[in-house]
């Protein structure tokens, strides 16, 4: 069915009621979807052991086992070859189909990406589920929009409530969920996507609680707060994260660089230098192996030497770069949290040895290294701090949550390293050289935040300059709709709703973007 202007505009106006419906749709199926996924992973964590214990002390049975890695190995490279979209964790190639610069197969996506995640997990690979589980439910989104025949905007709404149910249900975390979504993915906070992705995000977790049961992520104490006089140090903690986390940024996207450069090597044969690492490390450091959900409980619950803390989190950090940097399919999202855990672990260690800091803070750096870290990569702050609270069944840290969050997300902007998700898109898009949309014509509506300091703020509408073949719409001014005419004097935070061809929207996107945000 083809969607002309008027039916377009007629649609945009019924958004609200019509994507609460559609989010529960898109919620309940991708909850059930990641729910299984998460089931399957647990499965292949349990076999995992079992096996390297089974194995472990006889030649023969481990030379068995590495068979098995290289045949998995060798099926997950065939995997990327059917469907290319699932290399890596799925949030870039997400952000790309949202601006309009991919175009994912959803139905090739879901079963490739499933089977993949699993068996890089089965294998051992230093992977996580949040990625895959966003693209499965982003997957979910599409697959219901082409289903019930709905326009290309309404697809990026429901694009956006799968990837919210996702990530709800990979964590139980729907509010972190929700905000992912809006954050990171859908880049705006419109009452219309707001109402519809806490429907699908909410959807989703229900469905998983009641399987999986309502207990956080993480089961660690947090005794106290921090005292006041601590907040030097988690400003210190802030500036490092910030630090070593544009180093984390270039160090992951280096490893897959060196990965492509070694044009020599078969896919197959790119794809089996990590499962090879991860038997290997199997026999003399499980502890490496695997999403590391252990590593934090050990971390956190014992009394950990620095040797071994310092140990574990450059083995760790390693690992997961040779991990991702092969284009296995899994996420990065996971195992950042758990070195950023054992950098806060290690900085605690170290404050508690030289500078007197009580132990019982200890696991109080854990938990904040974590959502520092996570700033300084991804660059949503929001996101970090409620995921971490929502992992973590912890409210008494927000402030000190959200200082070291703002510090190490500061620290990582003056380093100039960019958010690893955009990152891996422009490597991604590089990769398969100019943008890819589908010249279908059809129309598509988009929407844009006027930030405080822009270059639009305060001036006349016929004094900006647009960019080609878009057309406004509507400007959102708190519940009021004004219609644009050129002397509408343009405010900060009005919504700016625009019209374009699908051909055009990749480049509109990014004019509409930069004429948006501030300047510095």
């Amino acid at each position: 069915m083809r969607h002309n202007t008027p039916d377009t505009i007629k649609r945009a106006e019924r958004f609200q009621i019509i994507l609460i419906g559609e989010g529960i749709l898109v919620g309940a199926i991708a909850g059930l979807i990641v729910l299984l996924y998460r089931i399957c992973l647990e499965y292949a964590g349990k076999w995992l052991k079992q096996i390297l214990a089974y194995a472990s002390g006889n030649p023969g049975r481990m030379a068995g086992w590495f068979a098995v890695l290289l045949l998995l190995a060798w099926i997950v490279a065939k995997l990327v070859q059917f469907e290319p979209m699932i290399s890596g964790s799925g949030i870039p190639q997400l952000e790309g189909e949202m601006v309009g610069k991919l175009d994912q197969t959803w139905w090739r996506v879901l079963p490739a990406k499933f089977l993949g995640g699993f068996l890089c997990l089965t294998g051992g690979l230093a992977l996580g589920r949040e990625g895959p589980s966003i693209q499965l439910g982003a997957m979910v989104g599409k697959g219901v929009s082409r289903g019930l025949d709905r326009g290309k905007t309404e697809e990026k709404f429901l694009l956006t409530c799968g990837a919210s149910a996702g990530l709800s249900a990979a964590f139980h975390a729907p509010l972190a969920g929700v905000m992912f979504s809006l954050e990171e993915v859908h880049k705006n906070f419109s009452v219309s996507v707001l109402v519809s992705v806490m429907s699908a995000s909410l959807t989703a977790d229900f469905l998983c609680s009641n399987v999986l049961g309502v207990s956080s992520v993480f089961q660690f104490d947090i005794l106290h707060a921090l005292p006041i006089h601590s907040y030097g140090m988690i400003v210190a903690l802030g500036v490092i994260l910030g630090v070593l986390g544009a180093f984390y940024n270039w160090f992951t996207l280096k490893s897959q660089e060196i990965y492509n450069k070694a044009t020599f090597l078969r896919p197959e044969v790119k794809a089996m230098i990590p499962f090879v690492c991860a038997g290997i490390l199997g026999f003399t450091a499980p502890d490496l192996l695997g999403s590391g959900h252990a590593l934090i409980e050990y971390l956190t619950n014992s009394d950990v030497m620095l040797k071994s803390v310092l140990f574990l989190l450059i083995g760790r950090f390693i690992f997961s770069a040779v991990s991702f940097g092969s284009g296995a399919p899994g996420g990065i999202f996971f195992p950042l949290l758990v070195i950023g855990g054992y950098i806060g672990g290690a900085f605690a260690t170290i404050s508690v040895q030289y500078f007197g800091l009580n132990p019982m803070y200890i696991n109080n750096f854990v938990l904040l290294a974590m959502a520092g870290y996570f700033a300084a990569i991804v660059r949503a702050p929001l996101t970090g701090i409620i995921l971490i609270f929502e992992m973590t069944g912890s409210l008494s840290q927000m402030l000190s949550l959200s200082v070291v969050s703002i510090v190490a997300y500061v620290v990582a902007i003056l380093m100039k390293s960019k958010p690893i998700y955009e990152s891996l898109l422009e490597r991604l898009l590089q990769k398969r050289g100019e943008s890819v949309t589908d010249e279908t014509g059809e129309k598509v509506l988009a929407n844009f935040v006027v930030k405080q300091g822009s270059s639009i703020e305060e001036e006349l509408i016929r004094n900006v300059k647009w960019p080609d073949n878009c057309l406004l719409v509507a400007i959102q001014r708190g519940t009021d709709e004004i219609i644009p005419k050129g002397k509408t004097k343009l405010q900060a935070g009005d919504l700016i709703v625009t019209m374009t061809d699908e051909r055009d929207m990749g480049v509109i996107h990014e004019k509409m973007e930069a004429l948006c945000q501030e300047r510095f």
